[in-house]
């Protein structure tokens, strides 16, 4: 039974709480299911402690996502640690990712076109509020029973002054933007980048593999590729709507892409 101080979660606090099953991992840490006392059960990452310096960041981050509250984004509740761990505490989503989802279950248009509504939902408010998620794909938005989508694993997350650029190089690079790894392209990046990743997220779920898994380039070679404006192809499978989605999001030049309340209005999410 673990012990910390009181973490606030939805008018409740979080004081003893056991750890249970390993859910997986995320960025920085792994992730495990958390049973309290008053038996509510919770999500929670657990982080080898880093220096002070970067404690107080993680903790300064995460009471910020707590402030996030949206129905397709994961819930933050706070932290807590012992000598050698950080322990950072969210909602449990029951599903898992869409990248369990779409590999047991192969997904349709009409199963992703509800999925990417919800995701761009999140993302919007999001970006409303000036966070940039730097991380989007399958692996890092949830589902649960319902089929609510939820947008998690913030852990590369950057909340920025609005109009801001971001020059540090941060994300998974198959689901990256070239202005990310190109600084020539824009001067470096915002919340446009995150559109690219949603491009490159529904053609996941499409294809059931990450873009560019056809090329089966190293990491280098995939950098250098994309830093260059190549974009994932797209297969002779895919619906008109879902292609002209995908190709917006894949503008080269992100002052080309539409933003999240733009791409709210596409036929492919509102069929």
């Amino acid at each position: 039974m673990h012990r910390f101080q009181k973490v606030r979660r939805q008018g409740r606090s979080i004081t003893n709480w056991r750890r249970g099953v390993r859910l997986g991992s995320g960025s920085f840490g792994l992730v495990y299911e958390g049973f309290a006392t008053d038996g509510f059960f919770f999500a929670v990452k657990e982080l080898l402690l880093p220096d002070g310096g970067i404690i107080d960041l993680l903790e300064k981050e995460v009471d910020l996502l707590c402030q996030l509250t949206h129905p397709n984004i994961v819930k933050y509740f706070g932290t807590s640690k012992d000598e050698s761990k950080l322990y950072v505490f969210l909602e449990l989503v029951s599903k898992g990712s869409l990248e369990k989802v779409y590999k047991e279950f192969p997904l349709q248009d009409s199963h992703v076109s509800v999925y990417t509504k919800q995701i761009l939902k999140g993302l919007n408010y999001l970006h409303e509020r000036n966070v940039v998620h730097r991380d989007i794909k399958c692996a890092n938005v949830l589902v649960d029973e319902n089929g609510c989508v939820k947008i998690a694993d913030f852990g590369l997350a950057k909340v920025t002054n609005l109009n801001a650029i971001i020059k540090s190089c941060k994300g998974t690079a198959c689901w990256m933007a070239p202005e990310v790894f190109n600084s020539k392209i824009a001067g470096g990046y915002g919340f446009q980048a995150d559109i690219w990743s949603v491009g490159c997220t529904v053609l996941e779920m499409l294809t059931g593999k990450p873009p560019y898994s056809d090329l089966g380039l190293e990491k280098g070679q995939l950098i250098y590729r994309i830093g260059k404006g190549h974009r994932p192809s797209l297969p002779d499978s895919l619906s008109d709507d879902s292609r002209d989605f995908i190709q917006q999001c894949l503008q080269v030049n992100p002052k080309d892409r539409p933003t999240a309340a733009e791409l709210l209005e596409h036929p492919f999410v509102n069929k």
